[in-house]
Formats: C-alpha cells, structure tokens, sequence
C-alpha cells in the first residue's frame, strides 16, 4: 500500500475522479465566475438526474437550509423542529431566519428523527420540521403526516448527506418536500462548496431563485441583455459560482462510481464489525443509502477508544455533539436522553472513496485490539 493510497488516516477526504482540472479551467477562460449559463447547466442535470422539474443552485448546504426556510415563509415567532443531533449549520440556518429552533429526539437505532419524535415536539408555534438524513438515511414521516399537513407544517429536508440515496423507490428529493442538499469538500458529490435547493412548486422554485439572488427577479444570463433589472423584495448573495457548478458537473458523470463504492466500504465495515463486542454500528439501511458516514456508537469508554486510534493515525471522528447543550442554542435546551446517550457514545470511523477494503480492515483491527486490550486492564 502506498502513502498515497493510505485512506485510515483521514475521518473524509474529497474525490476527485480526474475531469474536474479541466472543467475549472474551463470555467476560469471563460471569464464568468459568478452565477453563469454553467450553474444552469448544473441545475438541469441534476433535475433530470433526480427526475425532478427544478433545482436551485445555491453557495452551500447551509445557504440552501436558509433560502428554503425563507421561501417557506418562516420567520421570527415561529418555531422549527429539527434533532439536536446534527451538524451546527442546522440549526443556525433556522436562527438566521429569526425562528426559533426546537429541539426532538432520535431513533437509537437510525439516528434521525421520526414521526414519533416529530409530533412529540410539536408546540402551537410550530411552522416547520428540519428532519436530517443522518449518514444518508432517509426519514420516514408519514406517520406524522395528517397532523403536519392538517396544520400547515412545511417539511424541508436536511439532506446535506443523502445525494442520490432513495426513499423507498424513489431519490431523495422526489418525494414532496423541499430538500437541501450540500456538495461541500467531503459530501457524496462535492462542488468544492455549495448546495441545491428541489423546490416543490415552480412558484416555490422562483422565490428561491429570488432570494438567493439579493431579491433581483431577472436571473443572471438574462440580464446580459437588458438595460434595467427589478429588485422586488429581500435578498442574499447566495448564488452557486460557475467555477463550483464546474466542478460538480464533472462529479455527477461519475457518481454512479461514488454509489458503488460507498455501499462497498459501507458493506465491508459492516462484516468487520459484526463480532465487535460494545461497539453497535448504526444501521442506514445500505440498500438504499448512497452513506456518507459510516457512525458506531461505543457503549463503554468512548473517549478512551478515540483517542487512542488518533494515536495509532485512525481518523476518527465525533459526528456530532449535540445542539441543545451547545453555549449559542442553551436558551432552547429540552432534556433529550436518547440524544444525550448517543452524544457521548458516538464515533465515526474513516469513511472516504480513497480507501480500500485493507483499510477498513486495518480500522476495524485496531478498534478490537485497544478494546481487548482495555478489558485485560
């Protein structure tokens, strides 16, 4: 094995399949760097890779949370439900529109939030729910659906980790909510950075498209040829770069290599770690699951486990403390066990397409040996 193969070492790495150099200098000759006829270009093929009418490209996963919220028409007064169990940028999306967040349990076995943990969060103040595709795993609401939908609760899909995994037989994406998603650095597609908004509705798609664009009604390529533009309302400057769509354009021709390979090095983890006493791997249901992470919660002594496979050079990671004991979002801290519990056992092991089966196997080898060797102590 060569250092530059070596995959363990890395929690995520970005994968580059070898057309991306091209299509970036491409996209620099071309002298358009903001929002150009290649942004546009990236939102129809991933609208047909879908099978969707529309995407919007916006800056990041984060800005796509926010735009969505924003065009949804939340705002301060409301109040947005989503797991405490996520990534920050979560919740501060929801805080950048005014909102308030309120914080739900998860599923021990799935970590996400489902129907249960959603209706047991409900309050008189609830305008939406953020359920997150935690690893990549779609989120099961219909059970909660006749109250959301009896109440007038728009579901906006946090699924910064799900691009191209399914629910039930269709992408996530298609199946009537607004969805997010982010292709930052170590996302299952990457554009270096940014995030795609699938609207529901063309008139939902339009005020998107407004928003991400300081409130200006004329896109970018049709103001070329006008001699005035109209600002009809609020705005960010959250427009996906051409350089960024470049990149991703080349990183959707391959993500069927991307599909592949992350259900392999989720499938081999799984085998690896089958007989591993105190370590439970989180199940994302690989069947329909293109995995982002691959999440194992260490039911005894944690702590000691990670930071002795950082000193063997193992990636490790901690996806992700929870929110709600967070100093920025302690004003809406609910007591949530089951996270609680997940928060201080929670360990992802190095998940990336440049590794091999060698290396989960050394990652697993090294996990049963600390583990042996702290229970011979």
């Amino acid at each position: 094995m060569t250092t530059t193969n070596l995959g363990f070492n890395h929690n995520a790495r970005p994968f580059l399949y070898g057309p991306e150099e091209a299509a970036l200098c491409e996209a620099l000759r071309s002298g358009y760097y903001n929002h150009s006829a290649v942004t546009e270009r990236f939102e129809d093929e991933v609208a047909r890779f879908l099978g969707v009418p529309d995407a919007v490209a916006v800056a990041s996963g984060t800005a796509a949370l926010h735009v969505a919220l924003l065009a949804a028409g939340i705002g301060p007064g409301d109040e947005v439900i989503l797991p405490s169990f996520t990534f920050c940028a979560t919740a501060q999306a929801i805080l950048a529109t005014g909102a308030t967040p309120r914080f739900a349990e998860i599923d021990q076995r799935t970590l996400c939030t489902g129907s249960t943990q959603v209706l047991d969060a409900l309050t008189p103040h609830t305008r939406a729910v953020l359920p997150v595709l935690y690893a990549g795993r779609a989120v099961d609401l219909s059970d909660a659906r006749p109250v959301l939908t009896a109440r007038g609760i728009t579901v906006i899909e946090d699924a910064a980790h799900a691009f191209g995994s399914f629910n039930g037989h269709r992408r996530v994406g298609t199946t009537g909510d607004v969805t997010c998603f982010s292709f930052g650095p170590i996302k299952n597609l990457t554009c270096g950075q940014g995030g795609m908004i699938i609207p529901r509705t063309p008139k939902e798609a339009d005020a998107c498209r407004r928003l991400r664009s300081l409130g200006i009604a004329e896109s970018a390529t049709s103001r070329a040829d006008l001699t005035t533009y109209t600002v009809g309302g609020f705005g960010l400057r959250v427009q996906m770069p051409s350089l960024n769509a470049a990149i991703g354009l080349a990183q959707l021709a391959h993500f069927a290599q991307a599909e592949a390979k992350r259900k392999e090095l989720w499938r081999a983890y799984a085998a690896a770690l089958h007989d591993i006493d105190g370590v439970v791997l989180t199940d994302v249901d690989v069947d329909h699951t293109v995995p982002h992470l691959c999440a194992v919660r260490v039911l005894r002594g944690r702590d000691r486990l990670f930071r002795a496979l950082r000193e063997r050079g193992i990636g490790v990671g901690t996806h992700y403390p929870p929110n709600h004991l967070q100093p920025a979002f302690e004003q809406w801290h609910r007591p949530l066990p089951v996270t609680e519990q997940i928060g201080r056992e929670i360990m992802t092991l190095p998940f990336h397409q440049h590794m091999t089966e060698a290396d989960t196997d050394r990652v697993t080898s090294e996990v049963r040996h600390t583990l042996s060797a702290e229970a011979a102590r």
